[in-house]
C-alpha cells in the first residue's frame, strides 16, 4: 500500500505553543481542522478560541520538495469567554468548528463557532496605504479646513503585506444548547448550525434571524431519549441534509418536504446484535461523526469503535465496516472509568472518496482503502517525524509473544489521542491534530 507507508512528515505548531509538549496549556490544544477548498489554507482552532491559517508554499525551482510545507498566514482570536448571566453559565471560547466558504474573490472567508456563536471571518491582504489625503494628516489627525489651499489627489504607496481577519457577521443568540456543528450549503447562500437538540438554518447575510429545520426537544425533558450529534448538507443538493444521533442512527432530510423536516425522508441504522450486546452499547454505538462522500452516493459515520459507509439507497446495513480499534472491546470498563469512551473522534475522505481516515489513541490513525479493502496505522509523534522521513506502520498487540515492532494494548497512552483530521481536497497531504500539534504529512514526492 505505497501511498500509505510513503507519507512524510512536516511538524508545524501555532505560534502560541512553541513550547515543548509537555509544558502546554489547555487553551493550545487544537480542537478543528480544515482545509479550504483549493487546498492552498489549512485553518485550525484551539481551545483558547484563537484561529490560526496556514498557506501553502508556492513551488520552486530550486527547491520543489517545498512544495508541500505550510506556513503560519494568519492568527487572529475569534471568540473571547463570555458569561451568561441569565443562565449561570461560563461560555467557552474554544473553537468547536470552521467551515470554508468558496473564494468568490481575492479575500477568504471562514465560518467559525464556539458554543453559542458562530462568526464569519474575512482574512484579506493588504500590501498599499493610501496617502496624500485633504482633510487629514498623515497621522490621520482633521486638519483645520481654513489651512487648506489646495485640493490633492490620494495616492496608494507600497508597504509591507499585512494580512487582516475582520469578523464581518456575528450569528448569536440562536442556540439554548451547545454548538456541535455547522455546514455551508452548495448554495453558498445558507448554512445550518446544530445542537444538541435543534438544528437552525441561516442566510450569510442576514445575523438576526434563523428557521429552525429540526427540533427534537420532547415537551417533557425526562422523555428525552437521544441527542443530535452531527449534521451535514449534501455537496450538490441544496435541499438535501443529513443528522446523526447518539442513538447510532442517521437521518436524511429534503427541505422541499416540509418547513421543519421532523420527518426524515430516509433512515439509516443497523440493528444491533442481541450476542454483543452490553452495558456499553449504547455508549459506543453514538456517532461522533457524519460525513458526505465528494460525489453525493455515500455516507461515512464514525462510533467509538468503527468507521462505517452507507450508501443512500441502501438504508438497512451499512455497505461497508472497517474495525479502528477493535482491541479496546475489552478495555471498555477502564475507558468508561476515564471518561474516553466519550471521546468524539471524527473521520475524513480522501479527494476521490477511495480512502478514509481517522483517529486513535497512542496519537496512532488509521486509514482503510476501499478498493483494496487493505489498512494501515500511523502514527503522529515528534520522535518519528523528522523532516523527509517515511512514516511505519504501527502495529498494537492483543495478546500472546509481542514482536519486536508491536506495541502491547495495555501501553497504549489514552491522554494522546487524534481526534480531529483534515484530507487536501484533491492530493494526498493530510493534516492531524494531535492535543497541540498539527502534523502534516505529505505523499512521498519521488
Amino acid at each position: 500500500m505505497k501511498c500509505f507507508s510513503r507519507y512524510l512528515p512536516y511538524l508545524f505548531r501555532p505560534p502560541s505553543t512553541i513550547l515543548s509538549s509537555s509544558c502546554h496549556t489547555e487553551a493550545d490544544i487544537i480542537s478543528t481542522v480544515e482545509f479550504n477548498a483549493t487546498g492552498e489554507l489549512l485553518a485550525t482552532g484551539d481551545k483558547g478560541g484563537r484561529v490560526v491559517v496556514f498557506q501553502r508554499e508556492q513551488e520552486s525551482k530550486n527547491q520543489p520538495h517545498r512544495r508541500g510545507e505550510y506556513n503560519v498566514y494568519s492568527t487572529f482570536q475569534s471568540h473571547e469567554p463570555e458569561f451568561d448571566y441569565l443562565k449561570s453559565l461560563e461560555i467557552e471560547e474554544k473553537i468547536n468548528k470552521i467551515r470554508w466558504l468558496p473564494q468568490q474573490n481575492a479575500a477568504y472567508f471562514l465560518l467559525s463557532t464556539n458554543d453559542k456563536t458562530v462568526k464569519l471571518w474575512k482574512i484579506s491582504e493588504r500590501d498599499k496605504r493610501p496617502e496624500g489625503y485633504n482633510l487629514k494628516d498623515e497621522d490621520g489627525r482633521i486638519r483645520d479646513p481654513t489651512t487648506i489651499t489646495a485640493l490633492r489627489v490620494p495616492v496608494l504607496r507600497p508597504m509591507d503585506l499585512m494580512v487582516e481577519a475582520t469578523a464581518r457577521r456575528i450569528f448569536a443568540n440562536g442556540h439554548t444548547y451547545h454548538i456541535n456543528s455547522i455546514s455551508v450549503n452548495s448554495d453558498y447562500e445558507t448554512y445550518m448550525s446544530t445542537d444538541d437538540l435543534r438544528i437552525n438554518l441561516w442566510n450569510l447575510e442576514i445575523t438576526n434571524r434563523s428557521f429552525n429545520i429540526v427540533d427534537i426537544k420532547p415537551a417533557n425533558m425526562e422523555d428525552l431519549t437521544e441527542v443530535i450529534t452531527a449534521a451535514e448538507f449534501h455537496p450538490s443538493h441544496c435541499n438535501t441534509f443529513v443528522y446523526s444521533s447518539s442513538k447510532g442512527s442517521v437521518r436524511l432530510c429534503d427541505m422541499r418536504a416540509s418547513a421543519l423536516c421532523d420527518n426524515h425522508c430516509k433512515f439509516f441504522e443497523e440493528p444491533e446484535d442481541p450476542n454483543n450486546r452490553s452495558f456499553f452499547s449504547e455508549i459506543i454505538s453514538s456517532i461522533s461523526d457524519v460525513k458526505f462522500s465528494h460525489n453525493g452516493r455515500y455516507l461515512m459515520t464514525r462510533d467509538y469503535l468503527t468507521v462505517k459507509v452507507w450508501d443512500l439507497n441502501m438504508e438497512n446495513k451499512p455497505l461497508e465496516t472497517y474495525q479502528v480499534h477493535d482491541y479496546l472491546r475489552s478495555k471498555l470498563c477502564s475507558l468508561y472509568e476515564n471518561d474516553c469512551i466519550f471521546d468524539k473522534f471524527e473521520c475524513v475522505w480522501n479527494g476521490s472518496d477511495s480512502v478514509i481516515m481517522t483517529g486513535s489513541y497512542n496519537n496512532f490513525f488509521r486509514m482503510f482503502d476501499r478498493n483494496t479493502k487493505r489498512d494501515v496505522t500511523l502514527e503522529a509523534s515528534r520522535e518519528n517525524s523528522k523532516p523527509r522521513a517515511i512514516l511505519k506502520p504501527r502495529k498494537v498487540c492483543v495478546g500472546g509473544k509481542r514482536r519486536k515492532d508491536e506495541i502491547s494494548v495495555d501501553s497504549l497512552d489514552f491522554s494522546k489521542k487524534i481526534l480531529h483530521t483534515a484530507w487536501h481536497p484533491s492530493e494526498n497531504i493530510i493534516a492531524v491534530a494531535a492535543t497541540n500539534n498539527l502534523y502534516i504529512f505529505q505523499d512521498k514526492v519521488n
